[in-house]
């Protein structure tokens, strides 16, 4: 039962809006990627633990937020170009990254609580948030909850509605919907991701256009080689609003998506080809809903296109803050 999880979960994370799998074969030519990391990291103390992120430049801040199961190292080529004009700031969310480990459930609610008090810690105002994955939900969130303080938001293959929340496990395909109910199973999602540790060693690199390099699989590897400290990796995949559970996060992706339809704030949808969790096909659901929102196509990629296009994402982010300033 196992090994039918694992290759039903290694066929959807793989895929393009669940239907087309990616072998190493199937990638087309990316560019070269400087895996190497050169931004100073720091620290800051967080309701009893800390805060690892990274800082470059001055000015208005603009705060990056990463998704599972990757940290502010997958913005590492993205920051410099913002950095020329804007204080840029990538987070490794708790539990995540370099930051500290506390004994918490890691839920999306003490996610959030977290990431809130740091953005309070480091005294950031009228900040611009950058998402992606679960961060982009945490950003879109933030902005819900702090209009006041959030001056304008990007995001890109966003765990966001309409992909959530689902009605069922059928309704999210026969791919999909497995392979949540493998991760929901107490058994199986323990044996595939604590044990096996099969987002960092599988579901990363096969949703990466390129071919991740040994540098940059050690620091993606790093924060997780104790099983114990894989905890956060499952827990946001059971996240996943299904047929209203959790009823926390199933709310919190009804409040985006009402936020999306009323907002004036600046947004900035930065989408890839073929994508993978905001397929070319989704743009214009956005579109149709979020006023004041501009799309650009940053070129090949697949879910962490961070790692496949960074000077295109950094380019297109800078050029978007240029034309707000």
């Amino acid at each position: 039962m196992i090994k039918r999880f694992f290759l039903v979960l290694l066929m959807y994370l793989s895929c393009t809006n669940g239907l087309q799998a990616y072998s190493a074969s199937d990638k087309l030519p990316a560019p070269a990627i400087d895996e190497t990391l050169q931004i100073e990291r720091k620290s800051v103390d967080v309701k009893h633990s800390f805060m690892s992120y990274l800082e470059l430049g001055e000015g208005k801040a603009v705060v990056f937020v990463h998704g599972n199961p990757t940290s502010s190292y997958l913005w590492r080529n993205v920051m410099p170009y913002v950095a020329k004009s804007h204080q840029a700031v990538a987070v490794d969310l708790i539990g995540m990254g370099h930051s500290g480990k506390p004994d918490i459930e890691y839920n999306f609610k003490q996610q959030f609580r977290y990431f809130s008090r740091f953005i309070d810690e480091l005294e950031l105002d009228e900040i611009i948030l950058v998402g992606h994955d679960w961060g982009a939900a945490i950003a879109w969130h933030y902005a819900r909850k702090n209009p006041e303080r959030v001056a304008a938001l990007a995001f890109m293959e966003g765990a966001l509605p309409p992909l959530m929340p689902a009605d069922s496990f059928d309704a999210l395909g026969p791919n999909m919907g497995p392979f949540f109910e493998a991760i929901n199973d107490p058994v199986i999602g323990h044996q595939l991701v604590i044990e096996q540790n099969i987002l960092i060693e599988q579901m990363l690199p096969s949703l990466v256009n390129r071919t991740l390099g040994e540098e940059a699989m050690l620091e993606y590897r790093a924060p997780y080689v104790d099983k114990a400290d894989r905890k956060p990796l499952l827990a946001w995949p059971r996240q996943i609003p299904i047929a209203g559970s959790p009823r926390h996060t199933h709310r919190v992706m009804k409040g985006i998506e009402r936020f999306m339809s009323k907002t004036d704030m600046p947004v900035l949808l930065l989408y890839a080809s073929p994508g993978s969790i905001t397929p070319n096909a989704l743009i214009p659901w956005y579109v149709e809903r979020i006023e004041n929102i501009e799309t650009a196509y940053v070129g090949v990629g697949l879910h962490y296109i961070q790692e496949d296009q960074p000077k295109s994402i950094g380019l297109a982010i800078a050029d978007w803050l240029r034309r707000l300033d």
